[in-house]
């Protein structure tokens, strides 16, 4: 076999990590569907060697010794294999040098695509047996080129995108570029399988921790949950059942050591470490730093499992946009976090509330009731905002949009000087802004997309 060949097959093994034994068989069946189209028909059974010297492969066609002849392409007579072998008979099989004179240059051109194809197919092959076993990990990539929205990265000699959905919001991406990915799932397509990485996934930031904090992987210290907006904030629950351990002084090590290494590894995203609690009430307090919580009153701990855990907050009024977070951004992570919807109230408000659930634990319809009650409330807002708008003739277009006038007052004395402060927030964040119900939050919302 020509060394050049020998040497173009090692360089393919090596670049695309897959066996040798694999190309070689993907070269036989290549060349023997090249004979088959040029020199013989797809119902021949045909092998090939390829040879150490000379000419580069020869074909054998191999046929059934019959007594019958039924199909000449797959069987031979017993007399014509007897020309060619003497001690042959009736069941045998016997191999037939048919290699064509012209078939070295013709087969090379013949089967070149058919090659890359089979080549192709070992690679995705080999791309499933390498990860198949390695979902939930984190793998180290580096950045082979970028095209527009599009980077694709070289984890362990197998190209692989990263999409934009996947790539953390404001992380410049360069060729030569060493990144951590982590990789959710192994994904089989219509193009075989595909590695499902991500830059913005909450486990990316587990798997850092786990790799910069000892005391996670050896259990000392257990990560209970995580919330995360990529590429701007993180929170992370963390609790140890050992006094002498403080876990959040082992994550972040020290002078911050460890948190530091994680955060840079995220392009500065800031990751905030949090000690669980048993008591749910403490740990949404907790999750809501740095704002000061006054108290926490859990309206529902998921008895049920058909409703939402739900919690009212009551803070201070100054503690208020602290507790929102930009955007409301800080509320959305604590509820995440914690499991539970958060519902800010002003700290005014909370002997009102305390009387109101007072009066509906006097009943065994608790929920049933405090749902006939949202819906009123829901109901009045509607209609109230509906008047104000009808007053306003479309409210104030390009400063509030059609918003009406009490929805407005509400807005402003919150701190909130256009409709272009809202930008960004969700629903659950415009419900937390101080006399703004869910029918109001919906218009606000509307108004805003």
């Amino acid at each position: 076999m020509k060394e050049q060949f020998i040497a173009a097959v090692n360089q393919i093994c090596a670049e695309k990590n897959i066996s040798y034994e694999s190309v070689m068989e993907a070269v036989k069946a290549a060349l023997a569907t090249a004979y088959r189209k040029d020199f013989g028909n797809k119902e021949e059974e045909v092998e090939i060697i390829l040879n150490e010297g000379g000419n580069f492969a020869t074909v054998l066609l191999i046929k059934e010794v019959v007594e019958e002849i039924d199909n000449p392409n797959i069987e031979i007579s017993l007399a014509e294999a007897q020309k060619m072998k003497k001690n042959v008979k009736i069941g045998d099989e016997i191999k037939i040098d048919v290699t064509p004179l012209e078939y070295g240059r013709i087969a090379a051109q013949a089967a070149k695509q058919v090659i890359l194809q089979r080549i192709q197919e070992a690679e995705r092959e080999s791309l499933y047996e390498m990860f198949k076993n390695r979902e939930n990990e984190l793998l180290s990539a580096q950045v082979m080129r970028v095209e527009g929205d599009n980077v694709y990265i070289n984890i362990e000699n197998h190209t692989v995108p990263l999409s934009a959905r996947d790539q953390i919001s404001g992380e410049k991406y360069y060729n030569g570029k060493r990144i951590k990915v982590y990789l959710d799932k192994v994904v089989h397509t219509s193009r075989g399988p595909e590695l499902s990485i991500s830059r913005t996934h909450p486990n990316l930031v587990v798997r850092l921790l786990e790799m910069e904090i000892p005391e996670i992987i050896e259990g000392d210290v257990e990560i209970k949950s995580i919330a995360r907006d990529a590429g701007v904030r993180s929170k992370v629950a963390v609790w140890s059942d050992d006094e002498k351990i403080d876990p959040i002084g082992a994550c972040i090590g020290q002078k911050g050591v460890r948190i530091q290494s994680v955060m840079e590894e995220l392009n500065g995203e800031r990751v905030d470490i949090i000690e669980w609690s048993k008591d749910p009430r403490e740990f949404i307090a907790t999750a809501l730093q740095p704002a000061k919580i006054a108290e926490v009153i859990i309206v529902n701990a998921g008895e049920d499992p058909r409703v939402r855990k739900r919690a009212a907050v009551f803070v201070e009024e100054e503690e208020r946009p602290m507790a929102i977070g930009k955007k409301g951004q800080n509320v959305r992570l604590a509820s995440d976090l914690t499991g539970y919807e958060l519902d800010l109230y002003n700290l005014e408000q909370l002997p009102a509330f305390k009387e109101k659930l007072k009066e509906l634990s006097k009943t065994n319809r608790r929920m049933e009731d405090k749902e006939l009650e949202e819906v009123a409330e829901a109901e009045k807002e509607i209609e109230e905002a509906e008047k104000s708008i009808e007053k306003e003739e479309g409210g104030e277009p390009g400063h509030w949009g059609k918003l009406g006038k009490a929805i407005v007052n509400k807005l402003e004395k919150a701190g909130y000087q256009t409709i272009e402060d809202l930008k960004g927030m969700d629903l659950k964040a415009l419900e937390g802004i101080e006399g703004i119900g869910k029918a109001s939050a919906a218009k606000i919302l509307k108004e805003i997309e």
